[in-house]
């Protein structure tokens, strides 16, 4: 049996280290779906080169756009396709001027649902835990916060396993620990 596992937790938990040494368990093929968009900034690729440093060479990447289902459809039975992050892939549907293309979303939030329902592989996705603050002030902020939120929400629902991660501990909301 496939099995869906859902890891959130805030900004630098250690959700992402987590997940990946569930997936460094896995006897099969390992996938690492990148959902980030290639920046220039300098912080931001810092960020990719340390997570990249961490995977193993013998995991294969896949960079994805806003068609995360479908790839996640391309998925090999018997192997592990570990997405990081549900947040970054989410940043996707809004555009330099902070538009969201809700219609893109509805329809591509729709497909991920729907394969996580019937997964043709064991799949870990992380996402971020952003609605423990403040309400942000700015639209675009509160609409991603709002967004994300419902995401995380429909996600662990049709997830076997939930973990929130804090202080790099794992705590296991749904399934066997």
């Amino acid at each position: 049996m496939t099995t869906t596992h859902l890891i959130s937790g805030g900004a630098r938990s250690g959700k992402s280290r987590y997940a990946e040494s569930l997936a460094l368990q896995h006897g099969g093929a390992v996938c690492y779906v990148a959902t980030a968009e290639r920046r220039s900034d300098a912080a931001f690729a810092e960020r990719i080169a340390h997570h990249r440093a961490r995977r193993p060479a013998h995991w294969s990447l896949a960079e994805v756009g806003r068609n995360l289902g479908e790839a996640l459809l391309q998925a090999a039975p018997g192997s592990l396709v570990l997405v990081d992050c549900l947040g970054m892939w989410l940043m996707r549907f809004f555009d330099e001027d902070g538009q969201f293309d809700a219609g893109a979303w509805q329809q591509q939030r729709s497909s991920l649902l729907a394969v996580l329902a019937a997964p043709p592989a064991q799949i870990v996705l992380v996402s971020n835990e952003v609605g423990w603050g403040v309400v942000p002030l700015g639209a675009e902020t509160r609409h991603f916060v709002d967004e994300l939120g419902r995401l995380n929400q429909d996600v662990a629902a049709v997830c076997q396993r939930v973990t929130l991660v804090a202080c790099g501990q794992p705590l296991v909301l749904k399934g066997a620990a």
